[in-house]
């Protein structure tokens, strides 16, 4: 009994221990005394719970979910299911999170909020969007305006990943978080300029409210600002101004980041910027998304994305092996995807193996109907590539869905053309006529009143019969311009090209429609034609007619005759030219051409002058040893001084020994040394 009682009271100054650490936030001291409790008694369900709490202020997440399975008898659901799933969830098993938050028996407000925060990691944004409404509708605390902008954040997620139309929470944007949101959310609609200026709101908000605290210093400012401004670079760069979106990218690199999600995001863009240009940079940025933690900070669609350009930067960087591997495990991943399969298609063109690339595309193709008109384009893409025009039309005419869109019957109609193929042109063009009208025959189909042609058959129908009479073909273009007369009869120009249409057929029916033009009296259009020829731009100006006064015609002959009397600028002549002398008739040929050319001469400077170093002559080395001269100078002679070699010697130094032919040689330098300056050495 006496024991017992010690060990209570023992348990009793652990427990006040325990109270008095937790108050200070002491939890390492306050684990120490917990342990001591638990080993007077093992199963204390309090002292457990203690130790769990403790561990996870403390930031050992796997040491606390260890404790909780190896007591999972004391230690229910119903007691530790918070803590338990807590733990999971920052051990990013998201999954089993979400299990132990439904298997409780009782849900608190504590795993309502957790709760949200596993469903957004999950992505699953809707559900996500009504646990916080629900959070918000329900809870009065101090926490209210982290779960608004959690809610800003659920609304942004579904704007950008999931292209929905936001809606307007009515949230007051007081902090620079929500602002941030918002600015995501406008992103997300491709309102670039509005998102740009919250974010400009975000910028100033964060910093009025981290400069109230007089511990943060400027870089904790700019650390926290770093994510603003990675995504004001990402507008930047959708905006086309790549060289402002990349300083601000490289200066947020700069600044070390610990979001390890942000560098890798901005790593990604940087790669996107560089293409294949500056590939050594992209391989350094590379390193940054292959960070440890990354997968658990970014959405699937951004690790996909951040996958594809390490595909393409493989491709780039001629590693055809990684490539394919990359492209690979993308496609097992989303099957039906069409990025993998085209940066695999791509790396067989480098390859040269085009005939691979079309099959490989091919069959996708045949397994994916629903991606089959973006794979086609490309094969159609390659067959021009290669320059078989005719089978690349073949693959877009089989494209159904595209067939009278008005781009594709024009791509067809040039490309078709192009090969003088004007059969299959016109076709193409009869083909898409024939839809329209099908398509207005089902929309006409149980109205009462006839629905008039849709401007693009209308266009399709005049491109038509504009393209058979470009061609000769008048007898076939009657039915289309038929059809545009009917649709508007007024239209001159189309019963103008009717009527010569029929002319070559018909000329009956050509006078008769010809009863139908205005008479010449309605087409008379009020022109001054003198103010037309005589304005700027006119390719022909009448003159004025009248008859000239004697005066003003003696000065127009007058200048007429001096006109006539202008003669042409004599060309300039040669200074030494004498017009005694006969020019030579075979100036103009070059000098190697002409009759009296004997070659150059050859003079004795080339046998005495050597083919060494600079200064080195014929004469043996030993006759220009210096050390062999009864006296030899003591220094070298200094610029502008006299001879330094002795009296004695009668050896010429190399530098002043003159080659044959010297003195005509001195007199030219003499006398460009009268030209030059006056001083001398």
């Amino acid at each position: 009994k006496m024991a017992a009682a010690a060990g209570a009271a023992a348990a009793a100054g652990l427990w006040s221990e325990v109270n008095r650490c937790g108050q200070n936030g002491d939890f390492a001291r306050a684990l120490k005394s917990v342990n001591k409790i638990l080993q007077i008694n093992k199963d204390d369900v309090t002292a457990l719970q203690c130790k769990v709490v403790c561990l996870i202020q403390n930031g050992n997440f796997k040491e606390a979910l260890g404790v909780i399975n190896t007591h999972t008898k004391v230690l229910t659901s119903d007691v530790i299911a918070f803590e338990k799933a807590y733990c999971e969830y920052r051990l990013n098993r998201i999954e089993s999170a979400l299990k132990t938050i439904q298997s409780a028996s009782q849900q608190t407000d504590k795993l309502k909020e957790l709760y949200g925060q596993v469903l957004y990691r999950l992505e699953r944004y809707d559900d996500c969007l009504a646990a916080y409404r629900d959070l918000i509708r329900n809870s009065q605390d101090e926490y209210e305006e982290e779960r608004k902008t959690n809610l800003s954040a659920v609304v942004a997620a579904q704007s950008t990943w999931e292209k929905v139309v936001p809606e307007d929470l009515g949230l007051r944007e007081a902090t620079y978080e929500l602002c941030y949101n918002s600015a995501c959310a406008l992103i997300g609609q491709g309102k670039l300029n509005e998102a740009m200026k919250k974010l400009q709101k975000a910028e100033e908000l964060c910093r009025q409210s981290l400069s109230e605290d007089s511990d943060v210093t400027e870089e904790d400012i700019e650390a926290e600002l770093a994510i603003i401004h990675g995504q004001m670079a990402y507008i930047m760069q959708l905006q086309g101004r790549t060289e402002d979106a990349l300083q601000l990218y490289n200066q947020i690199i700069k600044l070390k980041p610990t979001d390890v999600g942000l560098l890798a995001v901005i790593a990604n863009n940087i790669i996107t910027i560089n293409k294949d240009q500056n590939v050594f940079d992209s391989k350094k940025k590379v390193k940054l998304t292959n960070a440890e933690g990354v997968e658990h900070k970014l959405s699937k669609k951004q690790l996909q994305a951040i996958e594809f350009n390490k595909a393409l930067l493989a491709m780039y960087t001629n590693q055809a092996d990684q490539c394919r591997k990359l492209s690979a495990s993308l496609q097992s991943q989303s099957p039906e995807h069409l990025l993998p399969v085209l940066i695999q298609a791509a790396q067989l063109c480098r390859e040269k193996q085009h005939a691979k690339a079309v099959g490989l595309l091919q069959d996708f193709a045949d397994q994916h109907p629903a991606n089959a008109a973006e794979i086609k384009l490309t094969m159609a893409q390659l067959k021009i590539a290669q320059g078989s025009v005719t089978k690349a039309c073949m693959i877009l005419r089989s494209i159904e869905e595209l067939q009278h869109k008005p781009g594709m019957v024009s791509a067809l109609v040039t490309m078709y053309s192009h090969e003088e193929d004007i059969d299959s042109a016109i076709e193409v063009f009869t083909q898409a006529i024939q839809w329209y009208q099908q398509y207005q025959a089902r929309t006409n189909q149980g109205c009462c009143v006839f629905q008039p042609k849709s401007p693009v058959h209308l266009s399709l129908i005049r491109e038509a019969a504009n393209f058979k009479l470009k061609h000769g073909r008048k007898k076939e273009a009657i039915s289309d311009l038929e059809e545009l007369w009917k649709q508007n009869p007024k239209d001159v120009h189309t019963l103008a090209q009717l009527i010569s249409a029929y002319s070559l057929v018909d000329p009956e029916k050509a006078k008769v429609l010809s009863k139908h033009l205005p008479s010449s009296d309605t087409m008379s259009l009020k022109v001054d034609v003198d103010a037309l020829e005589n304005s700027h731009g006119a390719t022909y100006v009448r003159k004025k007619a009248g008859k000239l006064t004697g005066d003003n015609q003696q000065k127009e002959q007058g200048q007429g005759e001096v006109k006539k009397k202008k003669k042409k600028k004599k060309g300039k002549l040669p200074k030494n030219y004498d017009p005694k002398v006969t020019p030579d008739p075979e100036r103009w040929l070059p000098m190697r051409e002409r009759s009296y050319y004997r070659g150059r001469k050859k003079g004795k400077k080339k046998d005495q002058v050597g083919k060494g170093t600079q200064g080195s002559t014929t004469t043996g080395s030993s006759e220009l040893d210096a050390s062999r001269t009864a006296s030899s100078p003591p220094t070298s002679p200094r610029p502008g001084s006299g001879a330094a070699v002795s009296a004695t010697s009668n050896v010429i130094p190399p530098r002043h020994q003159k080659p044959a032919g010297a003195p005509a040689t001195k007199k030219k330098q003499q006398q460009k040394k009268k030209k030059g300056a006056k001083g001398g050495w």
